[in-house]
């Protein structure tokens, strides 16, 4: 039975032949994160209606609180505090009243704790599970389920995000180096010019010059204005779209811990003897395998699914964004002012007028 459970051509047991001996300090704080996320996992006891039990926030266990068994509790308008105002003839059934009444709260409140207490249970059990594989599968002693495939294209787009974020680290502080330089030159100019009205005998090479930076100060902020594009793009390639694939990969990672660890007990009570109670052990143990199998293999396939459009996004945004940042370079650094322009039209950015970001006299009043 094990070997019809994992025939998927792409999926395949491999098993850690290490013995945990050669392990470093990077590995064992990798052990360390891993076990802490699944020990901060547990449930939330003040929301006893939803509450999401398990590793990485699997929906097992979830037991609403319409399935509490016992009568509810009803706001009686003829109470006041713990006290009732008997009408004529009553008398007889205040004290009747006020024991129901009594007994009614006392099963409400043990039916929460009894619902609190196998949430706790059974998110005790899922994590007990999961922190037994991965710390077998650490110290080689387990197996764990790989999609080669899947595992290199997971390991590509971590590598590829690592590079950006140094392309768009390196971008920032060209921004930054740049627009210092753009400021001084303006001062620079405004000195110029001011040095061109109370020196006649300078007034002509002082004039040159503050034209010359004024120039190159105009045509540094449309620079930045395309450099400042470039960063944006960049970051949101790399902190919202990659970073939301990662969020989805996590997922995947959490599912698959998930499914070798039921995938390992249900192996474990098949080798063990068939009685009663194994068999009815076996038979609950092949339901939760099949349902964190159902789950890591639709984990796997939405992280297919969204690796593949994140290669097309990044080829069409990148392409873009190369392109912009080549042209607008060389047409700056060629002192071409109109090809400067029309890169930034070409690629529809709009620049700033000056004291755009300052708020009128009116939204200061």
């Amino acid at each position: 039975m094990a070997d019809s459970m994992m025939s998927k051509a792409a999926t395949m047991e491999i098993p850690i032949n290490s013995n945990g001996d050669s392990r470093t300090m990077a590995e064992d704080d990798s052990l360390e994160q891993d076990l802490q996320q699944v020990m901060v996992s547990g449930p939330n006891l003040n929301e006893t209606s939803i509450v999401s039990g398990g590793y990485g926030g699997t929906t097992e266990g979830i037991i609403p609180t319409s399935s509490i068994k016992g009568p509810a509790i009803r706001l009686n308008t003829n109470f006041v505090g713990n006290r009732r105002i008997p009408n004529e003839g009553q008398g007889s059934n205040m004290h009747l009243t006020n024991s129901s009444s009594s007994i009614t709260a006392d099963e409400a409140t043990r039916g929460v704790a009894v619902e609190k207490f196998d949430i706790v249970k059974k998110w005790g059990l899922n994590t007990y599970k999961c922190t037994k594989q991965m710390i077998s599968e650490r110290f080689g002693r387990g197996s764990r389920t790989v999609d080669l495939e899947l595992e290199a294209q997971i390991e590509v787009l971590r590598e590829t995000k690592r590079k950006y974020e140094n392309v768009l680290r390196l971008a920032r502080d060209l921004t930054n180096h740049f627009y210092s330089m753009v400021q001084t030159q303006h001062a620079l100019g405004d000195t110029f010019a001011d040095l061109s009205q109370k020196s006649p005998e300078l007034r002509d090479e002082f004039g040159y010059n503050a034209e010359t930076q004024k120039l190159l100060c105009k045509n540094g902020e449309t620079l930045l204005g395309a450099i400042n594009f470039f960063v944006s793009s960049i970051n949101t390639l790399v902190n919202k779209t990659m970073e939301d694939t990662l969020m989805t990969i996590k997922l995947y990672e959490n599912a698959r811990l998930e499914f070798d660890a039921y995938r390992a007990d249900l192996e474990e009570l098949n080798m063990g003897p068939r009685d009663a109670v194994t068999m009815a052990r076996i038979e609950a143990a092949q339901q939760q395998y099949q349902i964190h199998k159902d789950k890591y293999e639709r984990l796997r396939s939405d992280v297919t699914i969204k690796i593949k459009f994140l290669d097309e996004n990044k080829v069409k945004v990148m392409h873009k964004q190369l392109l912009l940042f080549h042209n607008a370079i060389s047409a700056y650094f060629a002192g071409n002012q109109q090809q400067l322009e029309q890169t930034l039209k070409q690629f529809n950015i709009k620049l700033k007028p000056p004291g755009a970001d300052k708020p009128s006299w009116l939204e200061e009043q």
